[in-house]
């Protein structure tokens, strides 16, 4: 993903970070592989874009499995960061990183490490607010959870210290303006075979109406080759971090159905 790692970031600010500046590069990094298909597997932003893959270019996907946020068809009418402010409140996390270089100051204030200590320990269902008027102390002790350890987040700290938040807030700054540019694909279907799994104390899986809309049959109208839907009990939002074992297997076994 672009801006993440050490991956190169676009430097021209938020309209280059939209579903369509970013599946051409994965369509672009698929072509310099060689290769006709691909198997995609996925979590969280990088969830969002593979869906958008698979919608804009399905004859480039073999086959998916999405971690974590399942697809969202686009509301004709609602912009999504309105759509969550309405529900949520400014405060709200993706309402929080609209603004350029406010929330950067309150990460840098806060210091990179606290800041992936608080998102990795946050195993809650409830919505994730991040306040203007401060995400805590400086001081603040986080305890990990024992899945990840001290090691494992000092490494993520020295990536972010190079690379720095503001790339991955542009893909959050970047929603309205990708819900500007997709209105032709309104109503539009994934046409790719998916597994989709996620835990059951992710955010994504207890925002408003995504219980609903997974479990009762409007997640499969508008993902018709959905192969199945597993939801992992007492997981959080980092679900290949928590039981990579498990979520191995589950990719293992659906990939296999291909060959």
């Amino acid at each position: 993903m672009p801006a993440y790692g050490a991956s190169e970031a676009p430097s021209a600010g938020p309209d280059q970070y939209t579903a369509l500046h970013i599946v051409g590069d994965h369509v672009a990094l698929i072509d310099s592989l060689g290769q006709e298909q691909v198997f995609v597997v996925a979590h969280d932003w990088g969830a969002i874009t593979a869906w958008s893959l698979c919608q804009f270019r399905p004859d480039r996907v073999k086959a998916l499995v999405a971690l974590s946020v399942p697809f969202t068809p686009r509301s004709p009418a609602v912009k999504p960061v309105d759509a969550v402010r309405a529900l949520y409140g400014d405060d709200f996390y993706i309402c929080s990183f609209q603004d350029p270089g406010a929330i950067e100051a309150e990460f840098k204030r806060l210091g990179t490490e606290l800041v992936l200590r608080k998102f990795f320990a946050d195993r809650s269902a409830s919505p994730l607010f991040i306040p203007k008027s401060g995400w805590g102390s400086p001081d603040d002790e986080v305890p990990l959870p024992s899945w990840i350890t001290d090691e494992d987040v000092k490494y993520y700290t020295t990536q972010f210290d190079k690379s720095g938040f503001t790339g991955g807030f542009n893909y959050y700054r970047a929603l309205n303006k990708t819900w500007e540019l997709t209105s032709p694909w309104t109503g539009a279907e994934i046409m790719v075979p998916t597994k989709f799994i996620v835990g059951d104390l992710d955010l994504t899986y207890n925002i408003a109406g995504a219980k609903d809309f997974i479990n009762k049959g409007g997640f499969k109208k508008f993902v018709p080759l959905l192969d199945g839907v597993v939801i992992m009990k007492d997981v959080g939002h980092f679900i290949n971090e928590e039981k990579p074992e498990e979520i191995s297997a589950l990719i293992i076994s659906f990939i296999k159905k291909f060959n």
